[in-house]
């Protein structure tokens, strides 16, 4: 039995929108992504392994949609939620319970230039080596999840801005390349993500001022 034989099941179609079938690994992906932006807002640690298995699916999605680095980013993803994971468990004072803050002005600097960077080092590649029918938004939400995952495993406040503006792409994107339930997951991520713009920034002044420079 092949790769393909194991993966094939979770691309068949789990039930229709309209005439655009929904497979089932874009039904399990809308389920778990639903659940695990819910636990971000919440500060939940187990936002992080139902994170993994959320990009597992949606990768095969991507891939099976022909958004190449959408799928490349569901692999680097598995990574960064161990990280985030170990992050939230042990990154704070003292291995204490990581704080939420604000992202420093360097730490804007260094992020928005490797996001640029990585920008147009994807677009580079979408457009030389790929079929990719949309390129440089493919590479923009990339790199903009990229940082904004980051961010997350660091609980920088403004990450929630940055996955705002991936998602206010992603929607029209992911609608375009008929993936209709996973472009109608990204409105309620979008909705979830000013949620815990709002429960972070809340938690953030309900605490003691911390020294330190902001963007």
């Amino acid at each position: 039995m092949t790769l393909h034989d194991l993966l094939e099941p979770l691309l068949r179609p789990a039930f229709h929108l309209g005439a655009v079938p929904t497979s089932w690994a874009e039904l399990i992906g809308f389920a778990t992504g639903a659940l695990n932006v819910y636990l971000v807002v919440r500060q939940n640690i187990w936002n992080w392994p139902i994170g993994a298995v959320n990009v597992i699916f949606l990768g095969l999605v991507f891939l099976d949609g022909g958004l190449y680095a959408d799928a490349a980013l569901q692999v680097v993803y598995v990574a960064l939620q161990c990280y985030g994971w170990y992050v939230w468990m042990y990154g704070g004072a003292e291995r204490d319970a990581l704080p939420v803050r604000r992202t420093r002005r360097a730490e804007w600097a260094g992020v928005g230039v490797a996001g640029a960077v990585a920008t147009a080092v994807m677009t580079w590649v979408l457009v030389a080596f790929t079929d990719s029918t949309v390129p440089f938004w493919d590479a923009v939400t990339t790199a903009l999840s990229l940082m904004a995952t980051y961010g997350m495993s660091r609980k920088l406040l403004e990450s929630w801005w940055l996955w705002i503006a991936a998602d206010l792409i992603y929607i029209p994107l992911y609608w375009h390349k008929d993936l209709h339930l996973t472009s109608v997951l990204y409105v309620l991520f979008l909705a979830l993500c000013v949620s815990g713009l709002i429960a972070w920034r809340r938690d953030l002044t309900g605490r003691a001022p911390v020294a330190e420079t902001v963007a």
